[in-house]
């Protein structure tokens, strides 16, 4: 009886060692034919015999389960992430197995996958499909979590989408990495087009100096951190959500890690300004003057985020700082004329809602000469940024609707003959 309990146990043993291959082969040989459905549900079947199956087998039906949820790419973003879980289940196994029959396919399914969701993700930002390259970045830094660049590619495409709940989720993560993104970039200059570009590696840059000779002047530069833009669109999007307190909670923990950060600064007192705390703000820029005051971009910045608060003469003021700083400073001329213009809004709006009476027409009068000084007033800073960038095609679009409207019918043609030369140069658009 004994001897016959024995052969009983054996042929259980038996056929459920060939459930379990017969399940696992189902698997395999749906994948071959790339039937995805069929394989998938030969996954469901076989993980039911999960918990019979030796490391050995176990290793194999991870790395085929990989492969049925992936489908060459097709699968779910659900299903996906399952079979990156079943590479990781797979690399446990076979480590603790010490034998690593599957972990060399693994790795170049790993590799394929990223490079797909790289492709993928890159093209869906080409297409403006933002929230498609936010899951392609996250998918790629999932399959290779020490490519931390990934995950803040993810962010930046999150927040491009306006999808601040996603895009905070990863900031979070990344700010619990401690991630900076400093990294050195490697440059040189282009001989054919005079242009510099950056180059992903050393070897790379090297080759096209030393050996190809399509390339000079090599230069080696380590990036920003982008510690400061993360805190800052942490805390933006805190103020986005009505979280105001933990907005200033982040910035201020990131300014007492750097005291010296002006980035830091400046976002602080972005979010000051976003809340409408406009003395806070005045106090902060204060501050960032005091640290830098011969620098013009920052002054740039200044009038950027007082224009952005809605103070023109003080964004004015600090654009002129900049100019004063840099007499070339393009953008700085641009936005003056910018700022000057943006009253224009509201005394179109006040003439459009005057009626017929005498002193309605009277009004009507005051306010068109006093639109019409707006437009002399912008038309020197216009003339000089495009004097200083003969490309600027939206001063010299500007300037051709002001003339237009101004009656200077000469000076609006001259510069209608500009603008469509542009326009021709850049190939129509």
């Amino acid at each position: 009886m004994k001897n016959l309990m024995t052969l009983v146990l054996l042929l259980a043993v038996s056929a459920m060692s060939f459930a379990q291959k017969s399940e696992v082969r189902a698997i395999e040989k749906a994948i071959k034919k790339m039937n995805w459905a069929d394989a998938q549900s030969a996954v469901a079947a076989a993980e039911q015999l999960l918990g019979n199956m030796d490391d050995k087998m176990k290793a194999e039906f991870y790395y085929l389960k990989a492969q049925a949820l992936y489908a060459n790419g097709a699968g779910s973003s659900e299903k996906v992430d399952e079979a990156i879980a079943s590479l990781e289940k797979l690399k446990d196994v076979e480590a603790a197995m010490g034998k690593y029959k599957y972990s060399k396919d693994a790795s170049e399914m790993k590799t394929s996958m990223i490079n797909n969701f790289l492709t993928k993700a890159n093209n869906a930002i080409s297409s403006k499909d933002y929230a498609s390259a936010a899951l392609g970045f996250e998918k790629a830094y999932k399959l290779s979590p020490e490519d931390t660049t990934y995950l803040y590619y993810a962010a930046s495409s999150a927040v491009t989408n306006q999808d601040y709940d996603t895009a905070l989720k990863y900031y979070l993560e990344l700010q619990d990495l401690n991630y900076t993104g400093i990294k050195m970039n490697y440059y040189a200059v282009n001989k054919e087009t005079g242009e510099e570009e950056v180059f992903g590696d050393k070897k790379t840059r090297d080759l096209s100096v030393k050996i190809a000779k399509t390339h000079i002047n090599p230069k080696d530069e380590m990036s920003e951190s982008k510690r400061g833009e993360i805190t800052k669109n942490i805390a933006l999007i805190h103020v986005a959500q009505g979280n105001d307190e933990k907005a200033l909670a982040a910035m201020s923990d990131a300014r007492a890690e750097n005291p010296d950060d002006m980035g830091l600064l400046l976002s602080e007192a972005n979010v000051y300004l976003k809340m409408g705390n406009k003395e806070r703000f005045k106090e902060l820029m204060e501050e960032a003057t005091a640290k830098d005051p011969n620098n013009a971009e920052l002054q740039y910045n200044l009038g950027v985020l007082a224009a952005e608060g809605g103070d023109q003469k003080g964004a004015i003021k600090y654009y002129e700082k900049a100019i004063e700083l840099n007499p070339n400073y393009v953008d700085a001329y641009n936005n003056i004329a910018v700022s000057i213009l943006d009253g224009e809004a509201a005394i179109v709006e006040e003439m459009n809602s005057l009626g017929m009476s005498a002193a309605d027409n009277k009004r009507y009068d005051e306010l068109k000469e006093k639109r019409t000084q707006l437009y002399k007033n912008a038309i020197p800073y216009l003339q000089k940024a495009l004097e200083l960038r003969e490309t600027n095609i939206d001063a010299a679009k500007t300037l051709m609707n002001i003339y237009s409207a101004l009656g200077e019918t000469d000076k609006f043609k001259e510069m209608k003959a500009k603008v469509e030369g542009m326009q021709s140069a850049a190939g129509g658009n």
